[in-house]
């Protein structure tokens, strides 16, 4: 027998009131705890990675308390934006079940700058992701999608400065510092 629109309800405001409890009985636990809010790890995994944490291999441990994979894939590509928002609002979420919500991410992105060739290609759009977040061990992790890196632009701009700053090859130089001017003028 199918469920009636009436108990459906019920049984998704049961959910949200379960959620909503359980965030506020812990309000003081640190991020990612069960009692805090997912979207709490979504925003501080977003804040890292927007400083570019990820532009580094070795920093992969700086983010492993907020995901569920085991490493870093290889990224050719960085997404370079100015922003990103993520809703508080339990109604934008998709509510699984008490222990899985997916969170919708909007991104202002710039463009992408491949690491291969050293370019920036301006590509202004905004972006929408939805970042699936499961209780595992009372802790909120993101499960997937795995991103690429989503690099805020002054943070790009510092890397390219300090790869320009780092690099020996005349050629790559002159690669490097168009970079870096590409980035500073997107808009």
């Amino acid at each position: 027998m199918s469920q009636g629109h009436g108990e459906r309800v019920t049984r998704g405001a049961c959910l949200l009131a379960g959620l909503c409890l359980c965030w506020s009985l812990s309000a003081s636990a640190q991020t990612g705890a069960m009692g805090n809010s997912p979207a709490e790890v979504v925003k501080k995994y977003l804040s890292l990675d927007s400083k570019g944490v990820r532009l580094d291999n070795s920093s992969f441990d700086a983010l492993a308390p907020y995901v569920t994979w085991k490493q870093e894939p290889p990224w050719g590509r960085i997404v370079v934006v100015q922003g990103f928002t993520v809703p508080d609002d339990l109604l934008q979420w998709q509510i699984v079940n008490m222990l899985e919500v997916v969170i919708p991410v909007e991104f202002t992105v710039l463009g992408a700058v491949y690491m291969e060739t050293a370019s920036f290609v301006p590509e202004p759009t905004v972006e929408q992701v939805r970042l699936r977040v499961k209780l595992i061990n009372n802790r909120w992790r993101i499960t997937e999608p795995v991103l690429p890196p989503h690099v805020g632009q002054k943070r790009m701009i510092n890397f390219a400065k300090q790869s320009l700053f780092e690099e020996a090859d005349p050629m790559r130089r002159e690669t490097l510092a168009l970079l870096q001017a590409e980035l500073t003028k997107a808009k």
